[in-house]
């Protein structure tokens, strides 16, 4: 074959090879319009992607609004704090993880040097009154008080109630301050937005969001926990905080966390405004607040003991204990009595009996409806008023060794029973008039075993009757066996304190 390319054909052809390398490397694109003319490739330039404006939803105006109402407290001095003590109960699980947490002075506050330590609060008032917790003031020498404006202005604490960590304090600062609501808690809820603002490791004023994770926690700080459960970040230095809804108002007051790597791990807890309200209420009226008290050890009802107590669901407050002279006692509540209802509103677990009778004020006549025995009756009690250390009747002593004595065997459920004699009661810590029968063994994998009934326990009732000795004991142990799947409820004590245990009866083969 020849060839009849020219040199000038030659010559376009190697251009034409050239421009459509060029185009495909530097521009990407390369368009030729096929004539015969056309010698070159024009690149395109793209135009920019238009960014279309999304509105999304944000809580800056909501912020500018209420920040100049939150405030920095500082206290200084704490002459009281060698103990760590934190807003739990001593040795609790939540106790331990707040030290590990916070450090071993306790409570969520930033410890600085010099004996400072930092906590939040907010304004509720014109006149300069503030929220904050109890646990960010409680062993204070002297309180200051950061404004948003930069003022440091020293703080008077008004009042304190360790039951449900408030505490309410007042500065002077010669005008009105911008102020904050308390909303209404009950209408919070779980997926809510939430936004809380402190200050957390002395960073001043700071924002975190999130939602509602849940309601009524109980954390183990006292018998009125009721906590909001928030997602939004806690950290030290937040407590005594508010917790906003979206419309501005204070909903809760941040108060603790859970956090068993030391840092915030989304779970928060904050005091309800409505609880906050009445604590406020009454701290600023009283310097105090008063509660009503009844005089009655409670506990939750399993289904095995709603079943033992001839219920028909596990709801209400088991008594299970009267403390003596107690507006209880003089109202002829009865060990194993369950309340279901304070005047016309529902219990279903202690706590809601405890609130309840808290919130009633002491000297009123409050009626109480308790099933007993498989039947509902009415008790009308006069509240006395709650002080300090009510309600802790834990006495000390633990089981030691028992001598030579009668045994007798609890019918079918594995357990074998010993009287109270005087070598029990100094053993077991008894008061002389203790009657009933000493847990003296426990057959292993019995349903008394299962039931977690120990050696040591004192069983003085079964049901809502008391028991003697013995052979009370053993006989209600074993005219409960005659009805095989059914459950008998033992009230015993362990270690000075009263509860029900339910022990099932096993069914015959």
């Amino acid at each position: 074959m020849t060839n009849t390319s020219t040199p000038s054909t030659r010559r376009r052809r190697a251009g034409f090879a050239a421009v459509l390398m060029a185009g495909t490397v530097l521009g990407g694109l390369a368009f030729w319009d096929g004539s015969a003319g056309a010698q070159s490739a024009q690149p395109i330039n793209p135009a920019p992607v238009t960014r279309q404006a999304v509105a999304l939803p944000g809580f800056a105006d909501l912020v500018d609004r209420v920040r100049p109402a939150v405030v920095t407290i500082t206290a200084t001095e704490r002459v009281a704090n060698a103990s760590g003590r934190s807003p739990f109960p001593e040795g609790s699980e939540q106790d331990q993880m707040f030290r590990r947490f916070f450090g071993q002075q306790g409570g969520d506050q930033q410890q600085q040097r010099g004996g400072r330590a930092l906590g939040s609060g907010f304004v509720v008032k014109a006149d300069g009154t503030i929220v904050t917790n109890n646990h960010v003031v409680r062993d204070a020498g002297t309180v200051t008080v950061t404004l948003e404006d930069g003022r440091e202005l020293p703080a008077r604490v008004v009042g304190r109630d360790a039951r449900t960590d408030i505490a309410v304090l007042k500065v002077e600062a010669g005008a009105p301050l911008p102020f904050l609501e308390l909303g209404d808690s009950a209408h919070a809820r779980v997926g809510d937005w939430v936004v809380a603002m402190g200050n957390p490791f002395g960073l001043g004023g700071t924002v975190t969001t999130g939602v509602v994770s849940a309601r009524g926690r109980n954390i183990g700080q006292g018998p009125y926990d009721d906590f909001l459960q928030i997602d939004a970040s806690i950290n030290s230095g937040n407590s005594g905080g508010p917790l906003f809804a979206l419309d501005g108002s204070v909903i809760g007051v941040n108060t603790a966390i859970f956090s068993p790597s030391g840092g915030s791990v989304g779970i928060g807890f904050a005091i309800p405004s409505n609880m906050v309200r009445q604590v406020v209420t009454q701290i600023e009226t009283n310097g105090h607040v008063e509660r009503g008290f009844l005089g009655a050890t409670t506990q939750n009802l399993t289904p095995a003991l709603a079943r033992a107590m001839r219920l028909p669901r596990p709801e209400g407050a088991l008594v299970g204990e009267i403390q003596a002279n107690s507006p209880a006692a003089r109202g002829g509540l009865r060990p194993g009595d369950v309340v279901t209802k304070v005047g016309e509103t529902s219990v279903t677990n202690p706590r809601d009996l405890a609130r309840l009778i808290g919130d009633s004020r002491p000297g009123s006549t409050v009626q109480l409806t308790v099933q007993r025995d498989g039947q509902s009756r009415d008790v009308s009690v006069t509240l006395a008023t709650l002080q300090d250390g009510d309600g802790s009747s834990a006495r000390g002593g633990k089981p030691g060794q028992r001598g030579e004595r009668e045994e007798q065997r609890g019918g079918p459920v594995g357990v074998a029973l010993a009287p109270i004699d005087a070598r029990a009661r100094q053993a077991l810590n008894l008061p002389d008039g203790a009657s009933g029968a000493v847990v003296a063994g426990v057959r292993p994998d019995s349903p008394a075993a299962e039931a977690g009934l120990r050696e040591g326990d004192v069983i003085v009732g079964v049901g809502s009757r008391d028991v003697a000795d013995v052979n009370q004991v053993a006989t209600a142990i074993r005219e409960a066996g005659r009805e095989p799947g059914a459950a008998v409820a033992l009230r015993i004590i362990r270690e000075g304190q009263s509860a029900f245990v339910a022990v099932q009866i096993p069914a015959r083969g």
